[in-house]
């Protein structure tokens, strides 16, 4: 999905986005992405492209899947509307174009370390921390994997 195309999506719908890698897809973010998907009327999902996932040092071998499976991935699912690629290394111009009434992060941050939460307060938006299924991450699939 484009920007342009979230961008018509949106109008007149209140707007969840969440963002991330989503390398691996497993259980802890198929409950994630439907547990935000119940806080509005659509789910918009920011994706990290290839270089954004390299600098994020999530390890040599990551991303594991590309930006464009990953985005095929997670628009087949229930709960997701569309997913944008994004560059930089977080998604502040993403939230600034799109301006979701709700920004939702898993249990694993916190409200104040975003940088996210500046420009969605800005605005009147608000930004949501949810449980964070402990035990299921791809960087624990993959150390699991490669256990050397």
């Amino acid at each position: 999905m484009t920007l342009e195309q979230a961008l018509e999506l949106r109008t007149g719908k209140r707007l969840v986005f969440t963002n991330g890698v989503f390398d691996l897809l497993h259980a802890g973010h198929v409950q994630y992405l439907a547990a935000a998907r119940e806080l509005g009327d659509l789910l918009i999902v920011g994706v990290n492209s290839d270089e954004s996932v390299r600098r994020l040092n999530k390890g040599p071998e990551r991303p594991l899947n590309s930006a464009e499976d990953r985005l095929a991935v997670l628009e087949a699912l229930r709960a997701v509307d569309g997913a944008v690629v994004f560059a930089e290394d977080t998604p502040i111009e993403l939230i600034r174009q799109l301006r979701p009434e709700v920004h939702v992060k898993g249990g694993d941050y916190r409200k104040e370390q975003l940088p996210e939460t500046e420009v969605v307060e800005a605005y009147g938006g608000q930004v949501m921390i949810l449980p964070f299924l402990h035990g299921r991450s791809t960087t624990e699939l993959v150390r699991r994997m490669n256990p050397n």
